[in-house]
């Protein structure tokens, strides 16, 4: 009998179910805005190919291994350091507003969903400055300078906007970026090609010569997949899926953009009596970089105005710089993320629909929006220069003339992107050294730094 209920009793223990608690409304909200949080940080994650697509379509083809390096490089150095000191430092408890003091190697954290989506932010600021000082600046040099970056400067900026610090109690806005991370980038970006210089054959005399990408609809195909990421950029910032704030926020943030490459196209059209491709896409990179700082917090009509303004601001910028400044940079960063970013942040102070001027408000935001910007700018401007600045005496963080000439692709990684040369020679075996031959394979290898017919006065 014994025995029996023995049995029994076992049967019992490895057959019953247990007992689950029913879902309630906040656990299963609480389980689709991890959800969504964690797509948008996938879409993010994924603007990485965009970034490199762009770099390397928009220079030449003897570079493109060494673009491709540092994307990869990129996104994987700024997740680790992230996690070892960046999160903490930009969402830790906060030292007088300006730096976080715990949180290092998410020690106390459960938030680890919104640790990855901050991460892939992070790499983003760190690779706006990979497109500038393409074609010439060292990978160690810029390895060093991605460390510094995602590390330590940029979380310093995301704890003073995003972590409590001292811009956030002053009221300042930046809902998902403009500023935090393209600005960032920009300013530091800008930084780095002014230790770089220009690239071999981009300055004349008086005149700008216009070194072409290799490979324009790559650089298309980056594009789209940045737009298509900056859905998850921008409606992932609500870190919710709120039913409301997130298609308003995805909405502005498409009309924004098409807004800026219409502008961009027909004002390269009246000013340079053709509408430039590059120039266009890159309109639309600046829609979305204008309109990340006030995606949660101008009307759609705003949206579209902030898009038209970004959209002719990046045509005169990518002038100004190249003209004026003579600072060289060939995928138009610069102008993209550090003008439109400007931009995008400050026209809060005239768009914000609760308090901007154009909405009745005063003064005080756009001044506070204002000194965000300048805050922003100074800090990264010391902070970077510093460190390019000892980097630079240590080791020159150009690569020699040579190298230079050569392509990064061969000086640093000992191979090249595109076997052409091979499939040139034998298609003409019967006269290799033809001067037809000769420049097909020039022109194919982009080994050459001979300006265009088209330049800039």
């Amino acid at each position: 009998m014994l025995k029996k209920v023995s049995c029994f009793s076992a049967f019992l223990l490895f057959t019953a179910t247990p007992a689950l608690a029913a879902p309630t409304a906040q656990s299963v909200q609480t389980s689709v805005d991890g959800m969504w949080v964690m797509v948008a940080a996938l879409l993010v994650f994924f603007m990485h190919a965009g970034f490199a697509m762009v770099e390397s379509g928009f220079t030449r083809s003897k570079n493109t291994l060494n673009i491709l390096m540092k994307n990869f490089l990129t996104i994987s150095i700024a997740s680790i350091l992230y996690f070892l000191f960046g999160f903490g430092l930009m969402f830790g408890s906060s030292a007088n507003g300006l730096v976080g003091t715990d949180g290092f190697l998410l020690a106390g954290r459960e938030d680890i969903g919104f640790f990855v989506f901050q991460a892939v932010f992070a790499a983003t600021c760190a690779t706006i400055i990979s497109g500038a000082v393409a074609e010439r600046m060292k990978l160690s040099s810029y390895m060093l300078i991605t460390v510094v970056i995602t590390g330590v400067i940029y979380p310093v900026v995301g704890h003073w906007v995003w972590g409590g610090g001292w811009l956030s109690e002053l009221g300042f806005i930046d809902f998902a970026g403009s500023t935090v991370v393209h600005l960032s980038g920009a300013a530091a970006a800008f930084i780095a090609v002014l230790f770089l210089g220009p690239r071999i054959g981009k300055y004349t005399n008086s005149k700008v010569n216009v070194i072409p990408g290799h490979n324009i609809p790559i650089g298309a195909l980056g594009v789209f997949i940045l737009w298509f990421g900056w859905f998850g950029f921008n409606g992932g910032s609500t870190l919710a899926a709120d039913p409301e704030l997130v298609p308003r926020v995805i909405t502005v943030t498409l009309l924004s953009a098409s807004a800026a490459v219409l502008s961009s196209a027909f004002y390269t059209a009246f000013r340079y009596k053709r509408i430039d491709p590059s120039l266009t896409l890159n309109g639309a990179l600046g829609g979305l970089v204008g309109i990340t700082a006030g995606c949660a917090n101008v009307s759609i009509g705003g949206s579209i105005i902030i898009g038209l303004v970004a959209g002719v601001l990046l045509v005169e910028g990518v002038r100004f710089i190249e003209v004026k400044l003579k600072v060289d940079d060939p995928v138009g960063a610069i102008a993209v993320h550090g003008l439109c970013g400007i931009w995008g942040t400050v026209a809060i102070g005239f768009f914000d629909v609760t308090n901007g001027l154009f909405y009745g408000g005063d003064a005080s935001l756009l001044g506070v929006q204002a000194l965000g910007v300048a805050a922003v700018v100074l800090w990264i401007s010391i902070s970077i220069g510093g460190v390019i600045y000892l980097i630079n005496k240590v080791d020159s963080i150009r690569v020699s003339s040579e190298d230079e000439l050569a392509g990064l692709d061969f000086s640093e990684h000992g191979a090249t992107a595109y076997e052409l040369n091979e499939t040139v020679l034998t298609s003409h075996s019967n006269q290799p050294n033809t001067a037809f031959g000769k420049e097909l394979v020039r022109k194919l290898d982009g080994l050459s730094v001979t300006p265009t017919k088209k330049q800039y006065h």
